[in-house]
């Protein structure tokens, strides 16, 4: 690898874009990619292989090349240090995802509740505002208090996060929608908010709401349709619980 293609590929790095390193073989030229002087068969197998987080060979115009994808990091920010979040946080860490969870409330955020996780204690805008989501962060709200979660939407919105989830019922997410509308977000915008949270496989249990978000997550990321929530899961409602 050349100083010059180096020094461009940790700048990108820095910048959280993602890039290919692809390298022709059997004489090893490198180039990075996307790059509009490139052949398009080249700059579209560079998008399928960051698109998949997959590295490998491909055949273009008779050239092996070996594409190394080198994406931003997945990332999952979780408002809310409750039940339900100590079961997301370990199917979010095993499909590959640095976890955050944000609550003011230290008795909630705690670790011995979160060992070895990421916490912060600030109110949720400024949590937000610090770890600037991108098209590679979920976002997922699961305080059911609207001073805790409408700040993390609100910033989130703002955002480029490719999934934003809230927990709540049907009622609890229309009133959220029209303070959230009050706050100066349009339609388009409210429609990204995946509410109530999680994939319909009437969850019940903190685990299972857990695998429901998760699953919902991955399905979004991947592209695949998602199913109507044609009906409330119970799940959407959870009890209060103590710190």
């Amino acid at each position: 690898m050349t100083p010059e293609i180096l020094a461009a590929l940790e700048a990108a790095q820095r910048e959280k874009r993602p890039t290919v390193l692809a390298t022709r073989l059997p004489d090893g030229a490198q180039t990075l990619l996307p790059d509009p002087a490139a052949a398009a068969a080249l700059n579209e197998a560079a998008a399928r292989a960051l698109d998949r987080d997959e590295n490998g060979t491909v055949k273009i115009d008779g050239q092996d090349w070996f594409l190394h994808a080198h994406n931003p990091p997945l990332r999952l920010v979780v408002v809310g240090a409750v039940h339900i979040a100590q079961a997301l946080v370990p199917f979010a860490a095993r499909c590959g995802y640095a976890v955050t969870v944000v609550d003011p409330r230290r008795s909630f955020a705690s670790d011995e509740r979160f060992p070895n996780v990421t916490i912060s204690t600030e109110w949720p805008d400024e949590a937000l505002d610090a770890l600037a989501p991108d098209h590679r962060t979920a976002v997922v709200t699961l305080t059911h208090d609207p001073k805790l979660d409408d700040p993390a939407l609100d910033r989130a919105l703002k955002s480029k996060a490719f999934y934003i989830g809230a927990l709540g019922s049907r009622k609890t997410h229309a009133a959220r929608l029209k303070r959230l509308r009050e706050l100066g977000h349009d339609e388009a915008a409210l429609a990204r908010i995946k509410g109530p949270v999680g994939l319909n496989i009437e969850a019940v249990t903190a685990p299972e709401i857990g695998l429901s978000i998760m699953a919902e997550i991955v399905a979004v990321r991947r592209g695949a349709p998602l199913p109507e929530k044609a009906r409330l899961p119970a799940a959407a409602t959870p009890a209060p619980q103590a710190a």
